[in-house]
């Protein structure tokens, strides 16, 4: 059996790396550990951690194709974010002209949450702790 000890990464492919960096460092607060460009891919790779632990690459290509949402597809659902106020959370995307889903409850953890959008559209959720 194997010994999984916890999720190191999710890698993200986005169509506009300027955007898409500023919506994840500017507006979520994540914090860049590391950016390289790749001039053999034409791609850049940019290394994200959230409270010092490295979580996220965000990654650019050229053309690359749009990611199937609606309706769901089979993959990768969503991305989850843990916040101690829902509402603080909420209030502070709805400021900076974020659109948000409204605040709902998980019917079997009672715990609030709710969705956004990322620039490409993938969904990504904030979940109280």
């Amino acid at each position: 059996m194997l010994s999984l000890q916890n999720i190191h990464h999710v890698a993200i492919i986005c169509s506009n790396y300027e955007r898409s960096k500023h919506f994840y460092t500017q507006l979520l607060g994540l914090r860049v550990v590391a950016e390289v460009y790749r001039a053999e891919r034409d791609s850049y790779k940019l290394d994200l951690a959230i409270n010092d632990h490295y979580q996220i690459e965000l990654f650019s290509f050229p053309n690359p194709p749009a990611r199937v949402s609606r309706p769901e597809a089979a993959g990768l659902r969503h991305l989850a974010f843990s916040v101690a106020d829902v509402s603080q959370a909420h209030g502070y995307l709805t400021e900076k002209g974020v659109e948000c889903e409204a605040i709902r409850v998980d019917e079997f953890t009672h715990k609030r949450f709710f969705f956004i959008a990322d620039p490409d559209d993938l969904p990504i959720e904030f979940y109280e702790n």
